[in-house]
């Protein structure tokens, strides 16, 4: 189908334009016992690697959301919803039962550079710092992709902040994608842990 994601302005208008199960489909897998969600909103062949990544941090342990574009070419004009405009709401309705969200987005680059945004301050450091380990050089100000708003998904949790990691071409294709979805995952399971409230649902 023909549908531009520059015009989109929410998911509705996705859908109008695209089907789901030939354009994208969406994957939800639930942790009741878990206040984490690792989250993708351009996976596929939206933007490369990232559900793979997201797939490597999560393991068996987290919540998992995957937005992913399936089609033969053209994914990312058609499918690559703003992250601010993003609101599908099987990944609301999972977001709003858990308090730890982090994004797995992918963007250019050829420098191996991880731009971290988000509104949890105190994730994002240690994350960051988590993935400076690895001789990636990490961003947390000065980069084009802050993820400051509200409406942003990786904000949309139940605490109503969340960390977006934006991993450039370069770190995803060469750099070490396995040592630091590790890193990541090591991050997440220190955090305190208690049920999610009502599960989440797909």
């Amino acid at each position: 189908m023909n549908g531009s994601a520059a015009n989109y302005r929410s998911y509705v208008d996705l859908a109008k334009a695209q089907v789901e199960g030939a354009d994208y489909r969406v994957y939800v897998r639930t942790k009741a016992d878990s206040l984490v969600a690792v989250i993708v909103p351009h996976g596929g062949h939206i933007e490369q690697y990232t559900s793979d990544i997201a797939r490597a941090i999560a393991g068996e342990d987290f919540n998992l959301y995957l937005f992913e574009g399936i089609r033969h070419s053209g994914n990312y004009a058609a499918l690559h919803l703003t992250s601010h405009w993003f609101d599908e709401p099987r990944c609301l309705e999972l977001l709003s039962n858990c308090d730890h969200i982090v994004a797995i987005h992918g963007c250019g680059g050829e420098a191996q550079q991880a731009l971290i945004g988000g509104l949890d301050e105190e994730l994002k450091a240690v994350v960051a710092q988590s993935m400076a380990a690895f001789g990636v050089e990490t961003l947390l100000v000065d980069h084009p992709f802050p993820a400051t708003d509200p409406k942003n998904i990786c904000n949309r949790g139940r605490r109503g902040i969340g960390v977006q990691i934006e991993m450039t071409m370069s770190l995803r294709l060469q750099g070490p994608r396995d040592a630091l979805s590790a890193a990541i995952r090591s991050v997440l399971l220190a955090l305190p842990k208690r049920s999610c409230e009502g599960g989440g649902g797909q």
